[in-house]
């Protein structure tokens, strides 16, 4: 039976599991990624990570359907990108913990956006003080070459879902590295610094290295469930 709750019926939730809840984003991903492309990988992971926890005996686990957005601000000059920030974030994430709380063992958010990581922080202490058994992990790659829709990202789509990825439109984007543009970055936000709105170089990426990475990914994040 699948790992997704969203499959399933009420009589079919088995008692007390493990939930992994995969947060992403709707912003730009360069004219080559599509919206989704933080969402869907969070959800990849936390499916491949359902997997290894229930081959290892640790009891039922659940991917509850993701939260597809985020705090993107820095992603608005772009067309289609939606973000409901910090503020809103922090609140729907609580109300979600208190609800899956009165029928999940233990709570994970699988983040795939790093405009998410304050917001996912707070949440994770104030949710810990009304004594909730919740921990947060993330979708970064285990050896960061760019910053957002390079060669990483786009690696990791590639070996996930190559027929999602816009070769002819693959391009070089802002290579400077990201401690060097992140005070810009936070001021002005993602277009000012790059016009395609790609950080890195993407046209380097490819599945070899995506499916290497993500592996390291999911095995990274099991090591951590289990010895949080």
């Amino acid at each position: 039976m699948s790992h997704l709750l969203e499959s399933r019926s009420w009589d079919e939730v088995p008692e007390r599991p493990l939930v992994l809840i995969p947060l992403g984003s709707t912003e730009q991903h360069g004219p080559h990624l599509p919206f989704s492309t933080d969402t869907f990988i969070a959800e990849q992971v936390a499916i491949a990570v359902a997997e290894k926890l229930s081959s290892e005996d640790l009891g039922p686990v659940i991917v509850a359907p993701s939260l597809a957005y985020g705090a993107s601000g820095e992603h608005q000059a772009f067309p289609g990108t939606v973000s409901i920030g910090q503020e809103a974030l922090a609140v729907v994430l609580i109300e979600m913990i208190r609800s899956i709380g009165t029928w999940g063992r233990r709570i994970v958010l699988v983040n795939g956006h790093g405009g998410n990581v304050a917001t996912v922080q707070q949440v994770i202490d104030q949710m810990r003080f009304e004594r909730h058994d919740v921990m947060w992990t993330s979708c970064a790659l285990e050896t960061p070459n760019d910053a957002h829709a390079g060669h990483d990202e786009t690696s990791v789509v590639l070996h996930l879902l190559p027929e999602s990825v816009r070769l002819s439109s693959i391009a070089v984007g802002n290579t400077q590295p990201l401690d060097k543009i992140l005070p810009d970055l936070v001021v002005q936000g993602v277009r000012p610094l790059s016009q395609s709105g790609v950080l890195g170089d993407p046209t380097t990426a490819n599945a070899a290295f995506g499916e290497k990475q993500f592996a390291l990914m999911v095995a990274r994040i099991v090591r951590e469930i289990e010895h949080e």
